[in-house]
């Protein structure tokens, strides 16, 4: 029998200015590691100045206060069902400064800061939304997290900025 290679489910790239590149190194093989099962398909993350992030979440949420993670789900619709091409996901942003200063304030590296972030936002891109759903997010932001070795998660630390 032919063995073939296992065929990656989440293609994930990232996007960062040079200050923050040696902390996103690995962050696309670690997020697609320690991505749920059900997470196939294809996203970006994109760390960007604390300034870009307030005015996304002001366009986007209507909130003149920059955050530390935004999630931007790809409408389904938009890859055909019969298409050969892998279904895009979405994109999580994450704010550079405030994740450096997240890092500080939980004593851990930048990079630790990174993943949490960007598993916090590609659940939401999976339709998890810890405001209204009961505790799922953070059971599941829980579980994943253990898996890829991290000992907090965004949930369990409380309230965020720009929230």
């Amino acid at each position: 029998m032919k063995r073939t290679a296992p065929r990656t489910r989440l293609v994930v790239s990232v996007q960062a200015p040079d200050g923050v590149l040696p902390a996103t190194r690995g962050l696309a093989l670690w997020l697609a590691a320690t991505a749920p099962v059900r997470a196939a398909g294809e996203v970006t993350v994109a760390v960007v100045s604390d300034r870009r992030m307030r005015a996304l979440n002001r366009v986007f949420r209507g909130k003149d206060v920059p955050t530390d993670v935004l999630s931007f789900p790809t409408n389904p619709t938009d890859t055909p069902v019969m298409s050969t091409e892998p279904r895009l996901l979405g994109d999580i942003v994450i704010a550079s400064g405030i994740a450096r200063a997240q890092a500080t304030r939980a004593g851990h590296s930048l990079t630790t800061e990174l993943r949490v972030l960007a598993l916090h936002g590609l659940l939401h891109l999976l339709g998890y939304d810890h405001e209204t759903d009961t505790g799922a997010m953070a059971r599941v932001e829980a579980r994943l997290r253990r898996k890829g070795g991290l000992t907090t998660g965004l949930i369990a630390r409380g309230a965020r900025p720009g929230r």
